[in-house]
């Protein structure tokens, strides 16, 4: 039984389909957002990717049945399981596309991961958030860097240590989501965000996608000054950037709104 459900189109949507568990992530979740993700990410029709879910929660973090299997991995079992989730992590944080979050309940542990990977988030005002791994004895190594930068290194002590619940106000507040909405007003406000995505370049959209993830936390050294340089002369002298600037100063569509 598929653990997702993937909606193709410019706008594509992957759904956790798992409400009876809360859309806990196991093994097969892992291996199918990845796959997921991996195809949707080549895929020239798509433009932008919707993580969503079904059910009154998000994703409650770690499936109860695999934490049990877990229970009794050696290290080296352990080792290759945390490997498979952050690979998955990686692939939707490194997606071609720009993705976002669709959050229309409670994300706890791990989904909190999930959230963090994408690009964009935008939350119901009824949902809670929890860092719950230290309650457990664990602690949420695997999806760290995701959630660091998500939320900023300050909120992330906090919260990492005393695993408390926080809400979609303060999620908002710290930067976890981008914006916070009445279950009603959800899906216009990720359309809202989707349709200026579809509305920018597809390479001018990549390329920026990549920029983020190459500067975020670097040092401004002469290294990252000569990168950024190469990348705007590149990006200028591509097609879509002749073609972006054109149109601009031509006063008409660019041809990828044609």
């Amino acid at each position: 039984m598929a653990t997702l459900n993937i909606q193709p189109g410019p706008v594509a949507q992957v759904t956790l389909s798992r409400p009876e568990v809360r859309n806990a992530f196991n093994d097969e979740v892992i291996a199918e957002l990845t796959q997921a993700f991996t195809e949707l990410g080549h895929n020239k029709e798509v433009r932008a990717i919707v993580l969503a879910a079904s059910g009154p929660a998000f994703c409650a973090g770690a499936d109860l049945n695999w934490m049990r299997r877990m229970a009794d991995y050696t290290y080296a079992e352990n080792l290759a399981d945390a490997a498979q989730l952050a690979e998955m992590l990686r692939v939707i944080y490194t997606c071609p596309k720009p993705t976002v979050a669709r959050i229309q309940g409670d994300v706890y542990a791990g989904g909190m991961g999930l959230v963090a990977a994408c690009d964009m988030a935008v939350s119901v005002d009824t949902a809670n958030y929890c860092l719950s791994e230290v309650k457990l004895g664990l602690y949420p190594a695997t999806i760290s860097p995701y959630v660091i930068r998500a939320m900023g290194a300050r909120a992330a002590h906090r919260y990492f240590l005393t695993a408390e619940r926080f809400d979609a106000v303060e999620a908002l507040r710290i930067g976890f989501v981008h914006a916070v909405v009445s279950a009603e007003q959800l899906d216009a406000k990720v359309n809202e965000m989707t349709q200026a995505l579809l509305s920018a370049s597809p390479n001018a959209v990549q390329r920026c996608k990549a920029l983020l993830h190459d500067v975020a936390g670097q040092d401004i050294d002469a290294a990252l000054i000569a990168q950024t340089v190469e990348g705007i002369a590149t990006i200028r002298a591509s097609a879509e950037g002749k073609e972006g600037v054109q149109s601009f100063l031509q006063k008409r569509k660019p041809a990828w709104l044609s």
